[in-house]
């Protein structure tokens, strides 16, 4: 199980998570955010990072800005975190550089009719998304440190292999037992901080030898 440390903004923390092989590295490029990565870093200081596994986080920005910034900063990943609909993802795909994968957000609330109707809709797009990843629902779209209800997803179908978000910690881990279909990796952000944008490095580690030790568990 593969873990993704988002919200990064301290290139001394992102050298030590490489470093450590931390297998995705999360940057927000969502101005409205605590964690806006370029109040903190360059475009270039990314760019040289020695990782292919840089996500760039977007909410409802406009196709043209984010393969704009996917191919200054050298992203591998873009994550579509906010209301982005079927024919932007298909636009988007068109667009953007073969190489560089989707990730689509599904942000769960407490209506699972309505998390339905968005898997139904992100169906007929196989091809265009390479992974979904699933987060608590929120006005701030993230790091609100709070979990859903995990026991949802054991009642849709999952066509992609999917990141779980959402106030995962040390603490609830064991809970990955209980789902029928696994998470592919594991997205951490504000329960392992000091305070927004600056990461608690020792915590991570922790938290990445008790998911290889509850992994071989389940």
């Amino acid at each position: 199980m593969k873990i993704k440390v988002c919200g990064l903004t301290k290139i001394n923390q992102i050298e030590e998570l490489i470093s450590f092989k931390i297998d995705f590295l999360g940057f927000i490029f969502y101005e409205k955010s605590p964690r806006f990565v370029l109040n903190h870093l360059t475009y270039n200081e990314i760019k040289s990072l020695d990782s292919h596994s840089k996500v760039g986080v977007f909410v409802n920005e406009k196709i043209e800005k984010i393969i704009e910034i996917s191919e200054t900063a050298d992203l591998n990943f873009i994550q579509l975190h906010g209301d982005e609909n079927e024919n932007f993802i298909v636009e988007l795909r068109q667009k953007l550089n073969p190489k560089t994968g989707i990730i689509k957000v599904i942000r769960i609330g407490n209506q699972f009719s309505e998390v339905k109707n968005q898997l139904e809709k992100i169906s007929n797009l196989k091809s265009e998304i390479s992974y979904l990843l699933f987060d608590t629902d929120s006005k701030v779209f993230g790091g609100t440190g709070k979990s859903f209800d995990w026991q949802i997803l054991n009642k849709i179908e999952i066509p992609k292999p999917y990141f779980l978000s959402g106030g995962i910690s040390l603490e609830n881990i064991e809970n990955l037992k209980n789902l029928n279909q696994k998470p592919f990796a594991l997205d951490i952000n504000s329960k392992f901080e000091i305070e927004p944008g600056n990461k608690n490095l020792e915590k991570i580690k922790d938290f990445k030898n008790s998911i290889k030790n509850e992994f071989i568990k389940i």
